[in-house]
């Protein structure tokens, strides 16, 4: 059968809810997008993409539709169609799940009528639906990375983080601007840059910090001024936006704009257009645009403080950061980072970290996230003479609430590994194998590839492993 042009083609929304179906279908209309609207459950579905043709399906879940089996049927009978995925959970996992699957955009319900909008335009836009698709299924379903030396700088073994590598690297080339959220010191900036290198762009990565710039010192950083355009302007600035050119420009901490910045911003952000301060003739952009922020973008907007449409051309790809305390187990592995990089700073030999110490960092809440915890480390080594690294070397940490074991009690003074108090002996090469492959997947939330890749073995060592001892 020959297909209408997309512009023409049905848009199949799959509900099981009468009342998103009704809202839905009015919020379409309202924002003007003309295609025929077809209303289906997850039961008529299948037949109704074979009588129409459709150019994007809108697939909203509930509690009694999973739509895990309906999105597996399109995909593989009608590849070419993207999809939409409204669901309650807001968590990245399941997101990822989705994504995997072959979704195009998820969108946590209910939704903002605009931002509904926003993603189902984007999709309906997109001159290769099949290419995006494809992309996605590339990249997350196989659970590798494509360009996991972007990520180099960013030291984890978090599953949910790798979940937020595998949509970033997804999201990376999207002409789209994205929004990276999360507290002050997660390492924002780190995924603005491993952006940056996966996007392919050509120019430089360009980043500033716009929190406390008035609306002069803003439009004069970001767009420049014309020689003459005040008091001191005795020549021509280009401004950060011309600097950035063909490359990626990265604000940090956009919630704190006052609105007339906004404005400027967010017709930079849709017509790629700007004016230099004092110029009457306009400009263009060809930069890619990252922003961050540390506040919830939302109760701003409650407050009158944010522009409700800027939100909603912002949010089309978000990037949320997980605090620290939210993924313990990568404490270890930056904690260890961080002595080393201080050790050499300081010209110092790299001091054993004590198991009291390590269990008292891991329960630690760090408010101020990877931040505090590499000057905290900068600061126990530069006041460290020798010996081991002990609670005492960081002032504030409160000991960890567990009580010691009394394993741990009558280990030896020489038993520097901690061998004695985990197991009250010294173990047997198989005991340490299966306490490693066992540690590797708590940590990896039993993800067998992600456990393989923290131990350095393969898949299937674990899994042969575990076979053997019936588990």
């Amino acid at each position: 059968m020959e297909l209408p042009p997309v512009g023409q083609r049905a848009l199949l929304l799959v509900s099981n809810d009468l009342k998103t179906v009704e809202s839905t279908t009015s919020f379409l209309i309202d924002a003007g997008i003309d295609n025929k609207i077809i209303i289906a459950d997850s039961k008529s579905a299948p037949p109704l993409l074979e009588q129409n043709a459709v150019s994007l399906i809108l697939l909203n879940l509930t509690p009694d539709f999973d739509g895990t089996d309906l999105l597996t049927f399109i995909r593989r009978e009608y590849p070419h169609v993207p999809v939409i995925v409204g669901n309650a959970p807001a968590d990245v996992e399941t997101a990822v799940c989705f994504m995997k699957s072959g979704a195009s955009d998820y969108l946590v319900m209910p939704t903002e009528p605009e931002r509904l909008i926003v993603a189902v335009k984007n999709v309906l836009e997109f001159d290769d639906p099949q290419l995006e698709v494809s992309s996605l299924k590339e990249c997350l379903l196989p659970d590798r990375l494509e360009h996991a030396e972007a990520f180099t700088e960013i030291k984890t073994i978090s599953r949910k983080m790798r979940s937020i590598f595998q949509y970033t690297e997804v999201v990376a080339r999207s002409p789209q601007p994205i929004l990276i959220t999360g507290e002050t010191g997660v390492g924002k900036e780190l995924f603005a840059q491993a952006i940056h290198r996966i996007s392919g762009v050509r120019g430089q990565f360009v980043s500033i910090n716009v929190a406390g710039l008035d609306d002069a010192m803003f439009s004069d950083t970001l767009f420049g001024h014309k020689k003459g355009a005040f008091t001191g302007a005795d020549q021509i600035r280009d401004g950060l936006v011309c600097k950035a050119g063909m490359g990626t420009l990265f604000l940090d901490e956009i919630g704190d704009l006052n609105e007339l910045s906004q404005v400027k911003l967010l017709r930079l952000l849709q017509e790629h257009e700007y004016y230099p301060v004092g110029a009457d003739q306009v400009k263009t952009s060809s930069a890619r645009i990252v922003l961050a922020t540390n506040v919830d973008l939302t109760a701003r907007i409650r407050e009158g403080r944010f522009r409700r449409d800027l939100y909603f051309r912002l949010c089309t790809h978000q990037i949320s950061i997980p605090a620290l305390r939210e993924r313990p187990e990568d404490i270890p592995l930056l904690l260890g980072t961080f002595m080393e990089e201080a050790a050499q700073h300081f010209g110092r030999s790299v001091p054993a970290i004590s198991p009291a110490l390590k269990a008292a960092l891991i329960e630690y809440a760090f408010p101020g996230n990877i931040r505090e915890l590499q000057a905290r480390v900068s600061d126990a080594v530069a006041r460290h003479d020798n010996g081991e690294m002990t609670l005492e070397n960081f002032p504030g940490i409160p000991p960890a609430t567990a009580t010691q074991s009394p394993a741990a009690t009558s280990a030896p003074a020489a038993d520097p590994g901690g061998i004695y108090s985990l197991f009250g002996r010294l173990p047997t090469f198989r005991e340490i194998e299966d306490y490693l492959i066992g540690e590797a997947l708590k940590a990896s939330d039993g993800n067998f590839a992600a456990a393989a890749a923290i131990l350095g073995v393969t898949r299937q060592t674990i899994s042969k492993r575990l076979k053997s001892i019936g588990r």
